[in-house]
């Protein structure tokens, strides 16, 4: 029975760790700025944790004329914020807290200067550390609570910072730029938005849709519902709510509410409260910036949970013929065979003729992969290169296309900027790859030092035959001399038919040429299975340096994209297997 293995959540920090991890290992390999995103999500988010974490960022966003400075006056329960209809009337952000001590770092750190602690229910009034009772020139000081306005949040919401941001649509660039860059930092973003542009494209395609991941930290408000019927005003939210659907913002509150009448407050009172008394919405702000920074290098290389590492086995065997052609391997397989049997014959030949033999070149000696001429160096490292022919164009065409096929085959499904790295750890060694090889070949123990058993025995054997020719001529000398100084003739022993002299000396010529015959057929057999044998040992050298210069680099940048894919999944996601 297959038991599945239950997704484990992880902790934001992990998640952060992820995203960090990600970014460098996408270093290089995706768009600059993409990874600056990653980083800078990494870094800002190591900064919001190390401040105040108990207290709630809360920041109103919205149009021209939307309402949001009244809704701000009204929720804080003063006129601190000037109100306009059709202009821009907030410049710079401002800020009121509920029991604002400690959050002066983090208001430094949001670069809000305008800040101003609102009266608690005892009527006394509290001071952030680093903000002065006395407001600092240019600064609006706190204003009382206009007769008959609506009592604020005090009491219910210790810990809440409200921001009054710019407009977002406002005719100055400066204060767009205020609102862009303060959106990426708050905790929770409340948009307001009015019934006549709740549909505008240009807070839908550029604020609420991208920030579809962050649901969890932001509240829709439709303010300026008492200027609907009731039933205009359902139906606007209504419309609304289909509209954040379609931004994949379904489950944002949306909240029907009139800064004028205060009706819808209260609901948006008491959601700020329970919020900001949960003290995480840092957090989940935090988490939803790291899933879309975490989105944003998925989408940049199209990173997909990743599945078993790629075997480079199929790939060694196309790579390693291409490179064993241009290393010289067959014309080196072929010197072992043929100095074998010019070895063997210069052993085993006629010993009258073997210096003759001597004196042709031994071809791996020519080749320089001889043991007698090869230079060895410490631990017996080749120093020199071989006489191996250089590769000719044709082999270097073929090593090319073999690495280029190599490289098509392991980054195969991969995503464009991971193809291209691939490709070029394929080539990251090229300029070694002649010297590796020819090193390579030079290395390998040929065999070619190992004389046979057998080459001794025919040896003395052919030296036996040449003794039994000698004898037998220097016998017929003999009696030739014998005869011709009309001596008395010797006994002369026969074999059958034959005196021994000339069986000794026929015998001997005889034997010595069998013994040479046997001998050739001999080494050749033995040339071929020596010859196989380097083969065998000549193709792992040259496999070994595929593997090395070729291939590991590519498994490497694989491997490194696994790991990406694996930490962008952790750091989107949240869970582990």
């Amino acid at each position: 029975m297959k038991l599945l293995r239950r997704e484990k959540a992880v902790s934001l920090d992990d998640r952060l760790a992820a995203l960090a991890r990600a970014a460098d290992l996408a270093d290089g390999r995706l768009d600059a700025e993409t990874v600056a995103v990653a980083r800078s999500v990494v870094s800002r988010a190591g900064v919001r944790a190390s401040l105040s974490v108990d207290h709630t960022v809360v920041a109103l966003a919205g149009a021209t004329g939307s309402g949001k400075s009244s809704l701000f006056n009204l929720l804080s329960g003063t006129s601190l914020a000037t109100v306009g209809v059709t202009r821009p009337t907030t410049s710079t952000a401002q800020a009121a807290l509920w029991e604002g001590g400690g959050a002066g770092p983090l208001l430094d750190w949001l670069g809000v200067p305008r800040r101003h602690e609102l009266l608690d229910t005892s009527g006394s009034a509290g001071v952030a550390p680093g903000v002065s009772e006395t407001p600092a020139p240019g600064l609006v000081p706190d204003a009382p609570v206009p007769a008959g306005q609506p009592p604020g949040m005090d009491g219910e919401a210790a810990g809440l910072i409200l921001l009054d941001l710019p407009d977002h649509d406002s005719i100055e660039p400066s204060h767009r730029l205020e609102v862009d860059r303060l959106v990426e930092l708050v905790d929770l973003l409340v948009w307001v938005l009015d019934p006549q542009k709740y549909a505008d494209a240009a807070v839908h395609d550029r604020y609420l849709r991208p920030l579809a991941r962050h649901r969890e930290v932001m509240v829709v408000v439709l303010n300026q519902i008492d200027r609907l019927s009731p039933a205009a005003a359902e139906r606007c939210l209504k419309d609304l709510r289909r509209l954040l659907d379609a931004d994949g913002l379904a489950g944002v509150p949306v909240i029907g509410v009139s800064a004028r009448t205060g009706a819808g407050v209260p609901e948006l009172r008491s959601l700020l409260a329970s919020r900001v008394a949960g003290r995480r919405s840092w957090a989940a702000r935090l988490a939803a910036d790291t899933g879309m920074a975490a989105d944003v290098l998925g989408e940049a290389s199209s990173a997909t949970t990743p599945g078993e590492n790629l075997s480079m086995d199929a790939l060694v065997k196309p790579l390693g013929d291409a490179l064993s052609e241009a290393a010289g391997v067959p014309a080196v397989v072929e010197a072992v065979a043929r100095s074998h049997r010019h070895r063997s014959v210069a052993a085993t030949g006629w010993p009258p003729t073997r210096w003759i033999r001597r004196l042709r070149p031994d071809p791996l000696r020519r080749l320089r992969l001889d043991a007698g001429s090869r230079a060895s160096g410490e631990q017996g490292d080749i120093v020199g290169r071989t006489s191996i022919p250089v590769a000719t164009v044709v082999q270097r065409s073929r090593m090319d296309n073999a690495i280029r096929e190599a490289a098509r085959g392991a980054s195969a499904g991969l995503p464009a900027p991971w193809t291209t790295a691939v490709r070029q750890a394929a080539r990251s060694h090229e300029d070694e790859l002649e010297d590796g090889l020819d090193r390579a070949v030079a290395t390998t123990s040929l065999g070619a030092a190992r004389r046979p058993l057998w080459w001794r025995l025919a040896g003395l054997a052919q030296w036996l035959a040449l003794a039994a020719v000698l004898a037998g001529g220097a016998w017929l000398l003999a009696l030739v001399a014998i005869d011709y100084l009309r001596l008395p003739q010797l006994y002369l022993p026969t074999a059958g038919e034959l005196p021994w002299p000339t069986t000794l000396l026929i015998g001997g010529v005889l034997l010595g040429l069998l013994i040479a015959l046997l001998s050739r057929v001999a080494s050749w057999l033995g040339g071929r299975r020596r010859a196989r044998r380097a083969a065998r040992a000549l193709r792992a050298s040259v496999d070994q340096v595929a593997r090395e210069l070729v291939l590991d680099p590519m498994e490497e940048e694989l491997a490194r994209y696994h790991r990406f894919a694996e930490a962008v999944t952790l750091a989107r996601n949240g869970t582990r297997r």
